[in-house]
């Protein structure tokens, strides 16, 4: 006789209300739980267990997680249930339990979320298992209740038997999904966390006061790069999601602050791709009397330490490189790099151009700065594996940056790069109010309104320049990539819980969401 075709999704469905249904009329119970004291994690309960010194003695636990394996062997059911914290066996014998209890255990399905009360064993294979059981009510961890209960039930399917989402798309859309069928996903966010938390205590030590700045501005600075805009109805006036805090953290230079920092959102009406997502987390510091030399040295003992953190030996793997954090980081000039990838200098003008045009850039009509540096991104960044300070960009691409006294077409200003990826950059305050409104003007001279979307010319900053901000370094992280690099993720997708996607009504929007992950 032929076998029936397996159950389709809206089969499965079908039967997962119906047991729903039977949970309610047959057993008496509303299968969306209720509270429940003295749970431990899954790992918790693991640890519980010592065969030497417990023998017979097996200590209590009371458990909850999703049922991501379900075997029923007659009198016997077994489940792996998962939490944050790891996997777990249970299982329930018949013998043990009421019959009412049993039943519904063998009504259990993959993406049920239970409850579970017993005592921590083993099977005949050796394999650590809780096994439900009724225990006394004494017992204040099990506080009388039931040894075995369902919490939620699922009503879809988990996707391939919780081996993990294979759709992309699916991924990060559903990552409640994903961070249940991937412990692996649970475990980089748990390390971002960390991360995160090491970066505050790092600062703290060096006595940097954490601060908060507006994410709502009048002006849209601190960056270039095109903002999203709101109004507000009360006041009636546009607003602009903040693109940085930059000229807010000055101002508290300027009021007496000498060590400030903030970790925080910062929204950019952009491209998305692998590494970047119009709402990221940056980390902003600033030092009074401090220089972007400073910054270097601030930095680079900084990220030793966070990838000492996650890898004690400092050596980390990022998809196919191999970064060594012991080493010094690498400090190269950028003109020097320039010429070593292009062959020529990045005054020769012509040739820069001739380049720009061969490697498909446009330069027309755009400033020579703007083109030799639009050239250094698309032939230098490729081949910085290591970590690598790239030190004295033209000035004029760093119209907040303090020029050198020595060159002044070059500035105090170097961006850091891992893994041929720029993780973060620290300039030489510009504090001169005179020298910085005429870079304001330069910028917005010529600009079409679109462009001035994303150039603004903060007037108030001016005013607290010319109150006095001492001399300062400055320095910009991306949080969002240094955990790609410590925790080997491909995509900044991986390492923001919901990143930006299309909806899923928008017709491609899973090829559009693909593309931007290459």
């Amino acid at each position: 006789m032929a076998k029936p075709p397996p159950p389709t999704g809206g089969d499965q469905v079908a039967d997962r209300r119906a047991k729903l249904e039977r949970m309610r009329s047959e057993f008496g119970i509303e299968p969306y739980g209720r509270r429940a004291d003295g749970l431990i994690d899954l790992a918790s309960a693991r640890g519980l267990f010592d065969e030497v010194k417990q023998g017979d003695d097996r200590p209590t636990a009371a458990v909850a997680g999703r049922v991501v394996l379900h075997r029923d062997i007659g009198s016997l059911v077994f489940m792996t249930l998962r939490d944050a914290s790891g996997d777990l066996q249970i299982a329930l014998s018949k013998k043990a339990i009421e019959s009412s209890i049993f039943k519904l255990a063998k009504l259990t399905d993959r993406g049920d979320i239970v409850v579970v009360r017993g005592r921590v064993g083993t099977t005949k294979t050796g394999e650590i298992t809780l096994w439900a059981e009724p225990l006394p009510p004494s017992l204040p961890e099990t506080g009388g209740l039931a040894a075995y209960e369902v919490a939620s039930k699922a009503l879809v399917p988990p996707p391939e038997k919780w081996k993990g989402l294979r759709d992309p798309e699916l991924r990060y859309r559903q990552r409640y999904v994903d961070m249940f069928a991937d412990p692996q996903v649970v475990q980089t966010f748990r390390l971002r966390s960390q991360i995160v938390s090491e970066i505050r205590r790092f600062m703290d030590q060096r006595q940097f006061l954490e601060v908060e700045t507006p994410m709502l501005q009048p002006a849209a600075g601190g960056a270039a790069a095109r903002p999203f805009v709101t109004h507000h109805n009360a006041l009636d006036i546009d607003l602009f999601l903040r693109i940085a805090p930059e000229l807010y953290l000055k101002r508290l230079l300027v009021g007496g602050l000498s060590r400030v920092y903030e970790i925080n959102r910062n929204y950019r009406n952009e491209g998305v791709d692998r590494q970047h997502n119009p709402e990221f987390t940056l980390m902003e510091a600033y030092e009074a009397f401090g220089d972007y030399q400073s910054m270097l040295d601030l930095t680079e003992s900084l990220i030793r330490h966070l990838a000492k953190t996650v890898e004690p030996t400092g050596v980390l793997t990022c998809h196919e490189h191999t970064i060594d954090y012991n080493q010094p980081f690498r400090r190269v000039r950028y003109a020097e790099l320039f010429e070593s990838a292009c062959g020529f200098a990045m005054t020769e003008t012509d040739r820069v151009r001739a380049k720009a045009r061969e490697s498909g850039l446009k330069e027309a009509g755009v400033d020579d700065w703007l083109v030799v540096n639009a050239l250094f991104e698309a032939v230098a960044e490729s081949g910085l594996v290591q970590p690598t300070f790239v030190t004295d960009y033209p000035a004029a691409i760093s119209p907040l940056t303090r020029p050198r006294r020595d060159d002044p077409d070059l500035c105090e200003r170097w961006d850091l790069f891992i893994g041929a990826m720029e993780c973060g950059t620290a300039y030489s305050e510009l504090n001169d109010p005179d020298v910085q409104e005429q870079k304001f003007r330069q910028q917005l001279a010529g600009a079409d309104e679109q462009e001035q979307t994303y150039r603004s010319f903060d007037e108030d900053f001016l005013n607290a320049l010319r109150v006095g901000m001492p001399p300062a370094g400055g320095l910009g992280l991306g949080i969002d990539r240094i955990v790609m690099l410590l925790t080997g993720r491909h995509s900044i997708r991986d390492v923001i819980l919901f990143p930006l996607l299309k909806p899923p009504g928008d017709r491609g929007h899973q090829e559009e969401n693909a593309r931007k992950d290459k």
